[in-house]
């Protein structure tokens, strides 16, 4: 950082602060005493920027996402749900509510669940991930297989007619286990998630009872969903 602020005769404290900045919007990886360029797949092939800047994105939709997936619950419901930035919104929402049992690998979530209303919040452990303050790993898995629900409420990366797909092979892995513990699978995700191009498949069609969503899908995605037989889509405007 001094070899920046002296080339470019700005102070350290300004360099350090555009850094930081541009670390958050994913353009770069900061690290102590100086940052690098992010990789091509994260920044250029359709990856994921860091869970902060991702919290500011589409997030009318989102919100609007997220109520129209809490209206679905009752109490007595148990639900398991991933970490992401829908399925933060979604707790908040939620977080009135009484008589859940959730499950998540989010210490954000837990957090805000636990907050609001008369519910228990389980908090999965396993190998602690900063970015977006979940846990992940082989022991996650393993005690998510301790439980069964009656939901899964997930967020991925992308969606195309064969299904849904992520760009992170650790939170993919709590994903397929959340899905294979439950009775439905209720998808949340923005027309952002539409064709994307993902890179670990998550599930099929077949596996997924509802999406919701702020707009009509695709054709090619609609016809997949009608075809898979048991999924519907729930769409909200905002």
């Amino acid at each position: 950082m001094d070899q920046l602020a002296e080339e470019l005769t700005v102070s350290r404290e300004t360099i350090r602060r555009d850094l930081v900045g541009l670390d958050e919007l994913g353009r770069i990886q900061k690290f102590h005493g100086g940052a690098k360029l992010r990789s091509i797949a994260a920044t250029e092939m359709g990856g994921e920027g860091p869970f902060a800047a991702r919290m500011a994105e589409n997030l009318p939709a989102k919100r609007q996402i997220a109520k129209a997936a809490a209206s679905l619950l009752s109490p007595g419901d148990s639900l398991f749900i991933d970490t992401g930035t829908t399925t933060v919104l979604f707790a908040e929402a939620i977080a009135g509510l009484s008589g859940l049992t959730v499950i998540t690998n989010s210490i954000r979530i837990a957090s805000l669940v636990s907050a609001g209303g008369e519910n228990k919040v389980f908090l999965i452990g396993g190998a602690f991930s900063m970015d977006a303050s979940e846990t992940v790993g082989s022991l996650a898995v393993e005690q998510i297989g301790r439980f069964r629900a009656r939901h899964a409420f997930l967020t991925v990366g992308a969606i195309d007619g064969t299904g849904l797909l992520d760009f992170d092979e650790a939170e993919t892995q709590i994903a397929r286990a959340m899905i294979e513990r439950v009775e439905t699978v209720t998808v949340l995700a923005d027309a952002s998630k539409f064709n994307k191009r993902g890179i670990f498949e998550v599930t099929g069609w077949d596996q997924i009872g509802r999406l919701v969503t702020d707009t009509e899908p695709p054709p090619n995605i609609t016809q997949a969903i009608e075809a898979a037989g048991a999924s519907s889509i729930i769409t909200t405007r905002y």
